[in-house]
């Protein structure tokens, strides 16, 4: 009986210790009263909500309010899409990056951004060439840390981004994106921090895109990772969508965290961000050192922020973001994604109906649709590798999803009409996929005669720079300040011509006058003209159309429309711009 009960307290005593490292951290805060310090996500609360970002006038009245606030220690300023955006609507990114920047580099507040890895600043691979020239742009320009992530969390295309990052004196974050799958585990993720961090990371960064990490998981992360590099800065990046935020917010403090990303009103929860308040109010209960919220200033900032929404940004902010829904529990979808999702599925529901109808079966709803999208992605996300849901990889699963169900209607088999973007990332061409592939697909990819890639994806895409620099010269544009306008046109090409030739003001305008009228609000003089053009060959159909806009509908709009050429290429006859032809629809 002695013995007995004797290995039955060994055996407990052996699982008790498999749990007494995320113990230890769950406990040790209170000994120790551990700060933990907030940074406000400013420029990705706008494009969680929307499209657009203020602009750069607007960046300059916001920042010393959110200085004043008191309880930031860090604020996103750019990076991700925002960039791109400023040259949609006729700006100049490079001059809102400066003067956000500015002002928080004066008062001592850590100003990052948002960095794809091998993607960079857009939706497609990168020369390495441009690549590092960004980073000693962005750090002349203000930018102290930079968030380098890839939705393959493949270590290959973070680890040189590491090291230019820090060659140009910057921070360099490097990023683990987090979903919840059989392969991304929490040991999947402790092995994947310590390839970072022995490729030279100086902090790691837990971005929940979607918000589905699961809150006890994320906690075994941060205190595994912890335990080995106490001095590594964790930061987490988490949004509200599904509901699991706030307690992912408090277990990952109580395991060590150091930095938690949060937003404020009128762009936080929703499928955006927790707001300060509450994670402020609910850390300090819980016993750590947060700094205090100046309420003044933070209702100053919050009227602000609605003043930019009232002025011309709320027009392409979709109210369904200001709503959570568990439906993303499963999928695992991003919330950001939600607005450009809905907008292909109206696209993609009257064809689907018209096709059920004619064999006489049972037309779907706007919600069944959507639930059987869900169902879809969920079914065959791993089929595909199971890549992070995040650009731009939740794009391609999602439109594989959308594409099968249009291909059902039609009676055709699944993944008959996968885009060159998707057969890329299969492909390996953005890198290793986290899980396997299905037999199917690999049967797929062999029938079309498709080339399986496994080297670095980087050797993929020669360096270009001396060819930018070269028509710059005859175009006779400067390459800026720290060579940034050089930058800006090698990052974003078909963009920086708009820009500079006044057509992307012209398409903005345009776009936002149309917008102005349909919600009934009186357009402004200057902008009534743009009504009389609708849809002109002056002012393509395609207006203020992003790279992240346009690979994430492109093949809905092309089954709709149009049709696709052998070499890959998407023509859509009513669509006169040259947008969509964009060299990254190409399979090469």
């Amino acid at each position: 009986m002695r013995m007995s009960f004797f290995f039955c307290t060994f055996a407990a005593a052996k699982v008790l210790n498999r749990s007494r490292l995320y113990q230890y951290r769950n406990k040790i805060h209170y000994m120790s009263k551990k700060e933990i310090q907030f940074s406000l996500v400013y420029r990705d609360m706008w494009q969680s909500s929307g499209k657009y970002v203020p602009r750069k006038d607007q960046l300059a009245r916001i920042a010393p309010v959110i200085i004043d606030m008191g309880c930031f220690d860090r604020v996103e300023t750019n990076g991700g899409a925002s960039e791109q955006v400023n040259l949609l609507y006729g700006e100049n990114p490079n001059q809102a990056v400066r003067t956000f920047c500015k002002p928080f580099n004066e008062a001592g507040i850590k100003t990052h951004m948002l960095d794809r890895g091998l993607n960079a600043l857009r939706m497609n691979p990168v020369p390495a060439d441009v690549r590092q020239l960004m980073y000693k742009v962005k750090h002349a320009q203000g930018t102290n840390i930079t968030r380098i992530f890839c939705g393959l969390n493949d270590p290959r295309n973070i680890i040189p981004s590491i090291k230019w990052a820090k060659e140009a004196g910057m921070t360099a974050q490097a990023t683990m994106c987090i979903t919840y799958s059989k392969v991304h585990t929490a040991e999947y993720y402790i092995n994947l921090a310590e390839q970072l961090i022995e490729g030279g990371a100086q902090e790691i960064c837990l971005k929940d895109m979607a918000g589905i990490g699961r809150p006890v998981m994320l906690g075994k992360i941060v205190a595994a990772i912890k335990e080995k590099h106490p001095d590594i800065i964790i930061q987490y990046h988490g949004h509200t969508g599904p509901g699991f935020s706030v307690a992912s917010m408090l277990e990952v403090a109580k395991a060590g965290g150091d930095v938690l990303d949060v937003a404020m009103e009128p762009l936080s929860w929703g499928k955006v961000h927790p707001d300060v308040i509450t994670i402020q109010a609910m850390l300090k209960d819980a016993g750590f050192l947060v700094k205090d919220i100046n309420m003044k200033a933070y209702m100053e900032a919050r009227s602000l922020t609605q003043s930019f929404i009232d002025d011309f940004l709320g027009y392409w902010i979709d109210p369904k973001n200001a709503l959570m829904t568990s439906l993303l529990v499963g999928c695992g979808l991003p919330g950001g994604m939600m607005g450009s999702l809905m907008a292909d599925l109206k696209g993609m529901h009257a064809a689907i109906n018209a096709n059920l109808k004619k064999k006489g079966e049972k037309e779907l709803s706007e919600d069944e649709l959507l639930v059987q999208l869900f169902d879809e992605v969920q079914r065959i996300w791993p089929m595909l590798g199971t890549p992070c849901l995040v650009t731009p990889f939740s794009q391609y699963v999602k439109n594989a999803a959308l594409m099968n169900l249009f291909s059902r209607s039609m009676g055709e088999k699944d993944f008959t009409r996968m885009d060159p973007a998707m057969w890329g990332m299969i492909l390996g061409k953005s890198g290793k996929l986290p899980g396997e592939l299905a037999p199917e697909i690999i049967e797929l990819a062999k029938e079309k005669g498709f080339e399986f890639y496994t080297d670095d994806p980087q050797k993929l895409y020669p360096n270009v720079l001396p060819q930018y620099i070269k028509e710059m010269e005859e175009l006779g544009w400067d390459r800026g300040q720290d060579d940034e306008e050089l930058f800006e046109f090698a990052m974003h090409d078909k963009q920086y011509r708009e820009y500079k030739s006044g057509l992307a003001k012209e398409q903005f305008n345009q776009d936002l006058a149309e917008r102005m009228q349909k919600a009934g609000k009186e357009v402004p003089e200057e902008l009534r003209k743009y009504l009389a053009k609708g849809q002109s060959d002056q002012v393509p159909s395609t207006k203020g159309t992003s790279e992240d806009e346009m690979a994430a509908v492109a093949m809905a709009l092309h089954l709709a429309q149009g049709k696709q050429h052998k070499e890959g290429i998407i023509e859509l006859p009513q669509v006169k711009s040259t947008a969509w032809n964009h060299k990254y629809y190409t399979l090469k």
